[in-house]
């Protein structure tokens, strides 16, 4: 069984910075492009970032330069590390297989940048 758990949202000021955590269970972590999707309070999905099998990376335009995605294949885990949040970065952060066409989804972890 598909087992996708986020991890690592909280609330943080604006500017500090924020790591997500998704931890992949019941199929081969290693052989799957992984993303990162985000839904801000009322509006809807918005793809942040892939990252493939062989760590291969893209970036929505609004957080070029600010994230950062990576994974640890040995321990079926895939990272995004926020650095320079702002506040239009405030939304549940969701980690998925696949890439357009998401096979999987976690529950999603809160991120709220606040003053």
């Amino acid at each position: 069984q598909v087992q996708l758990v986020e991890s690592g949202g909280g609330l943080v000021q604006p500017g500090k910075a924020l790591s997500l955590s998704c931890a992949a269970s019941g199929f081969g972590f290693k052989i799957n492009t992984m993303t990162w999707i985000r839904q801000a309070p009322g509006k809807g999905l918005e793809w942040v970032s892939t990252i493939s099998p062989g760590s291969g990376t893209s970036y929505t335009d609004s957080v070029k330069g600010r994230f950062t995605i990576s994974r640890d294949n040995a321990e079926n885990t895939l990272y995004l590390q926020m650095n320079s949040l702002r506040a239009d970065d405030t939304g549940v952060y969701y980690c998925a297989r696949g890439f357009l066409e998401y096979n999987d989804w976690g529950q999603g972890t809160q991120v709220t940048v606040s003053s």
